[in-house]
């Protein structure tokens, strides 16, 4: 008896399956006709129009070729070729995943107005495992919002005034007082990411330029660097892993200096304290221990990286116009005269704000060098674009190099070009900061580094290309040879006293 009933739940067992199914089917049927239609008759659901494109190879896609080293002042044979062949929005397979690219600027001011709702930044997990889960480049939505208001409001207009602009002036001529007066050669794009560095780590953290903790910091950061741009090859000896060491070791100075202000915050009980982000953070914000270590990494790396190329770049590229330099040296003259006549030595915001060639100077460089080649954003709702359906879960690249180096835009995009920007504001279409609700909280900081530094470097120096070099994508913007120049000091004349022999304490 016993073995017939085993023999019976086995066989329903085995049969179990097909019943369901049949089951199913009658369910599925009965449903249909309720609804007067047959399952079997449902109209097919209508393809998406996808852009064109290719899928290129297996798993690794069109990757290799989208990201193959080109000059900095074009966008590369891979997006000459398929911009040519299907258009400026066109369908690829990068990163391992299906992707859109779009080198149109209506599409790619459209992506970015409507972060958060139709898009959502996006960037390979590597990049978030070295700058940190808690980095605004990989943030998104509310956590977002959280601290790029902490940023906003350390970088507000009245501490630009009040704070950074003498800093950032006390910051260049430390770094122009290093220079030798006449024949000396070295890297023009060192000395810029010397004078990045040392003024986010002053502010961020009030480390103070040649101290051998700064040095050391400053050391390791160019390790990490080399690990953001990497393969994500985590195991020894590879640029990522080694990244992920100095990740850890920035960390502890970070940590350390936190402690360190925790500590006096609370023996000295006084609202007096450093005037830098880590002071804000920890007194202006909620942030747990970990937030503001991600915080304090990632704006040291946005804040120093994309500023000091951009810094390196106009130096190129003013050497090659000796009209440009010629018409900045006459605007920075006239700007030294009137502050001798007030008796100042040191630069007013409402002198900055009288370098109008200078901004010309500074988007010229942004739009023709695009240290910002493209950004990483997923489709989270299907989108319906000129035509296109771009479907929900495809990764999309708004690559904002192609638009600024589009011939329909721009007349004779190679070139660089300072005067096209005297007769008209900025275009919609040019955006090397960004745009919408990521806007770069750092861009007016970036275009004030860059104005202070110029105003001093054109009144106190010549300088030349002491051997060939350009700018290369490799994606992230490079000098091959660090931009080697060779200086001259300018002598004393039209009324102009050098302030490089000055003192920059204070």
């Amino acid at each position: 008896m016993g073995a017939m009933m085993a023999s019976i739940t086995s066989e329903l067992l085995f049969f179990l399956p097909f019943i369901l199914l049949a089951l199913l089917a009658l369910y599925t049927t009965t449903v249909a006709k309720c609804h007067g239609t047959h399952p079997w008759r449902r109209q097919k659901k209508k393809r998406p129009n996808l852009p064109p494109g290719a899928r290129g190879w297996p798993l690794v896609g069109e990757t290799f070729g989208y990201l193959r080293a080109h000059p900095a002042t074009s966008v590369g044979r891979f997006m000459e070729r398929h911009v040519a062949r299907y258009g400026k929005i066109y369908r690829s397979s990068l990163f391992g995943e299906r992707t859109v690219v779009s080198a149109d600027a209506g599409l790619n001011r459209y992506i970015l107005q409507n972060e958060g709702r139709l898009f959502e930044c996006s960037y390979p997990r590597s990049i978030g495992g070295i700058l940190g889960k808690w980095s605004m480049l990989v943030l998104v939505g509310d956590a977002h919002r959280e601290m790029r208001a902490i940023s906003l409001n350390f970088l507000s207009s009245v501490r630009l005034r009040a704070v950074l602009l003498p800093e950032v002036e006390r910051h260049t001529l430390l770094v122009l007082r290093s220079w030798p007066p006449s024949d000396g050669t070295f890297s023009a794009q060192h000395e810029a990411k010397k004078f990045t560095f040392n003024l986010m780590a002053k502010n961020i953290m009030s480390m103070d330029p040649g101290e051998e903790e700064t040095e050391r910091l400053r050391l390791e950061y160019i390790t990490f660097m080399k690990g953001v741009v990497s393969a994500p090859l985590n195991f020894p000896g590879t640029a990522y892993w080694k990244a992920l060491k100095s990740r850890a070791s920035i960390l502890g100075v970070i940590e350390r200096k936190m402690e360190d202000r925790l500590e006096k915050m609370s023996r000295e009980k006084s609202s007096v304290e450093e005037d830098d982000l880590l002071g804000w953070a920890l007194k202006q914000s909620n942030l747990s221990k970990e937030q503001i270590l991600d915080l304090l990494l990632s704006l040291l790396f946005a804040g120093h990286e994309t500023s000091s190329m951009a810094l390196a770049l106009a130096i190129f590229f003013l050497e090659g116009c000796p009209k440009a330099v010629q018409e900045l040296r006459e605007e920075h003259l006239l700007i030294a005269r009137r502050q001798r006549l007030r008796g100042a030595s040191k630069l007013s915001w409402e002198d900055y704000k009288e370098m109008v060639f200078t901004q010309c100077v500074i988007n010229e460089t942004l739009r023709l060098g695009n240290v910002v080649r493209f950004l990483h954003r997923k489709v989270i709702r299907d989108v319906h674009y000129n035509g296109y359906d771009i479907p929900r879960g495809w990764k999309i690249l708004p690559v904002l190099a192609a638009v600024h180096l589009d011939s329909s835009l721009y007349e004779d995009p190679s070139r660089f070009n300072p005067w096209r920007w005297k007769s008209n504001n900025a275009p919609s279409s040019f955006m090397p900061y960004g745009g919408g609700p990521r806007l770069c909280a750092g861009s007016e900081l970036a275009k004030l580094e860059m104005a202070i530094f110029l105003h001093h470097l054109v009144l106190n120096f010549r300088w030349e290309l002491a051997e060939p070099d350009q700018a290369f994508v490799y994606p992230f913007v490079d000098f091959p040879k660090g931009l080697p120049i060779r200086v001259q000091r300018v002598a004393d004349d039209q009324g102009h006293r050098s302030v490089l022999t000055e003192s920059t304490r204070g």
